[in-house]
């Protein structure tokens, strides 16, 4: 009984989410997609207080703006990582700032359909393969040359946990970004030669309105309530916990800074320990 109180306790201890960023000093121009909102909001702004100068992209226009309100100092496009033509505005609009660019930080990303394999669209497969990984490919061939200009630089793609281990009802999500981690590999390779550093981050469930999205969409599959869904989720995680978007900033600003110097082809996974993505039954 006193181990089950410890244990319980410890549950409830690391499910709590602190809101901490870790400030460094980091000057450089930085890109990042779908930084108008969640994770992407965090990790610019975590780099605009580290100094850096920052361009973001997003598809949301009402994102977008409350963002550059709040953050004076950035520049944004609309735009749709998806789309190859909206991509090459944004690298136009970045060239038009004459600044270069330092670190590419490939961010934008949907969550796809919750459903069982015979049961996901076509259109569903499309849109999330669009996004996740096309788009992480439109956005990087673009900012390569720009890279390779500099004479070196960074390149980090977020990922998710998802793309080390299966993930049930999550088939077009999982696709994408275990594609991501094989297209890491491959350019830390290939680009390494050329001073560019090439790194994913594979979250854990972060806090947030999209997880809880996720979250009531399964439990709708799966007949059950949005809390035994909730904590099956927290199971899934040896700190029984979600990570915050500033988590995964501070990982990015230190992958970015000369503290990550000689980090390269990496996938680092910040999610306090995912065990099993696969435990429903446990």
């Amino acid at each position: 009984m006193e181990f089950l109180v410890k244990k319980n306790d410890l549950f409830r201890r690391a499910s709590k989410n602190p809101m901490t960023t870790v400030t460094a000093d980091f000057t450089g121009m930085v890109l990042i997609s779908g930084g108008a909102a969640g994770i992407g909001r965090a990790i610019a702004e975590s780099f605009l207080l580290a100094g850096a100068k920052i361009h973001v992209c997003d598809s949301s226009a009402e994102n977008l703006d409350v963002f550059l309100a709040a953050n004076t100092d950035a520049t944004a496009t609309l735009a749709d990582v998806s789309n190859p033509a909206q991509v090459e505005q944004v690298f136009s609009d970045l060239r038009n700032r004459g600044e270069g660019l330092d670190v590419l930080i490939n961010n934008a990303g949907v969550a796809g359909p919750t459903a069982g394999v015979e049961d996901v669209s076509i259109d569903d497969w499309d849109r999330c393969i669009a996004v996740d990984l096309n788009g992480v490919f439109y956005m990087t061939r673009q900012a390569v040359p720009m890279l390779k200009q500099n004479q070196g630089g960074s390149i980090i793609n977020i990922a998710s946990g998802a793309a080390l281990f299966g993930c049930p009802l999550r088939s077009p999500y999982v696709a994408s970004k275990w594609a991501v981690i094989g297209l890491t590999k491959t350019w830390a390779m290939e680009l390494g030669p050329h001073n560019i550093r090439v790194n994913a981050i594979c979250p854990g469930s972060v806090a947030g309105e999209r997880i809880d999205a996720v979250i009531e969409r399964d439990a709708t599959e799966r007949g059950l309530s949005t809390d035994e869904i909730r904590e099956v989720y927290l199971r899934q995680s040896s700190m029984r916990t979600f990570v915050s978007p500033e988590d995964v900033a501070n990982t990015a600003l230190f992958l970015a800074a000369e503290s990550g110097a000689k980090i390269s082809g990496q996938s680092i996974a910040v999610d306090g320990h995912t065990e099993s993505l696969t435990n429903w039954l446990d």
